[in-house]
């Protein structure tokens, strides 16, 4: 067995019985890396039993990572999860810094890449495709391609991406869902396809229709009790639950995110630190969130909690 199939098996087993975990990078308050904070946050989202794990990403703040801080990083991750479930490192930048990035994920012991969009330009589908091409010939971990932003690619340039024999899997954060069935649709059946939207739990019961039950969860980053429930709730058609963790949790803590740029990532470090985990403020150009918006995520999260029986 390849390792590309060997992992995608992996993966597969584990999107069945859990939500994926993307952690938070811990900075100190001068913005340095924290490496012990980040070996402590990531061991306890390893305890709660994610699907995998995906270090450096952008919940993670991969963007604002040096090339020896991804190391540690990736290293720590692998260290923590000892073998007992994937780690899938992000990677990104033009394909040169990507190849760059993945050789060092390679090194530390990652089991797969998560491909993030590149830099900067739009770019034609054969611009896209030569670009996951150039990073899979440098490097023998399988990846996983990230369609968002700029990155949307068609069902021709994904059956040309399907074709790369490290190539198994594609996140999509666009949220088109005709495109992604067509999608789902040109790629050959063991192709593994994930929830990338922003908190995707909105539309986990959406992405499910075409074929895409499987998403990453920023909530599980700072309230695992809360993610576990809802991935529970979804996977036993228990509607009712589903609607009332929807209802009275995602919705108002999405409304409360879209108020600023950035707060996808900040609110999520604001509401972990808030539990008193050791993950420091972001770096810039993300800022933390104001006095205001805090005393409201503070409310929200203790009421989330509470629906689910846990405790600030």
């Amino acid at each position: 067995m390849s390792l590309a199939t060997d992992t995608a098996r992996r993966l597969r087993d584990g999107m069945a019985h859990g939500v994926l975990s993307f952690p938070l990078t811990s900075f100190h308050d001068d913005g340095s890396l924290d490496p012990d904070g980040f070996r402590a946050h990531v061991a306890a989202q390893i305890a709660t039993g994610p699907g995998a794990v995906f270090p450096a990403c952008g919940t993670g703040e991969f963007f604002s990572l040096d090339e020896d801080e991804y190391r540690q990083v990736v290293t720590i991750t692998v260290e923590e999860a000892g073998g007992r479930l994937p780690v899938v490192a992000g990677i990104g930048y033009g394909w040169a810094q990507a190849a760059r990035f993945a050789r060092i994920a390679q090194e530390a012991g990652a089991d797969a890449l998560l491909v993030l969009p590149h830099y900067l330009v739009a770019a034609p589908q054969d611009g896209l495709v030569a670009q996951v091409e150039q990073i899979a010939a440098r490097t023998r971990l399988p990846l996983i391609v990230y369609q968002r932003g700029q990155v949307a690619f068609t069902a021709a340039s994904l059956r040309r991406l399907a074709q790369i024999p490290t190539v198994i899997g594609l996140k999509d954060g666009h949220s088109d869902l005709d495109r992604l069935q067509r999608l789902t649709l040109a790629a050959p059946e063991d192709f593994l396809f994930f929830n990338g939207a922003a908190t995707a739990e909105i539309q986990a019961r959406a992405y499910a229709t075409v074929g895409v039950p499987a998403y990453s969860s920023a909530v599980h980053a700072f309230a695992p009790e809360i993610a576990n429930a809802f991935f529970t709730a979804l996977c036993h058609g228990d509607d009712s639950t589903v609607q009332k963790l929807l209802r009275d949790f995602y919705v108002p803590l999405v409304d409360l995110r879209d108020r600023v740029p950035g707060y996808a990532v900040s609110l999520v470090k604001a509401a972990a630190r808030l539990r008193g985990r050791p993950v420091g403020p972001v770096r810039a150009p993300l800022t933390d969130p104001s006095a205001a918006d805090l005393v409201e995520l503070r409310k929200l999260l203790a009421a989330g909690l509470d629906l689910v029986g846990a405790t600030l």
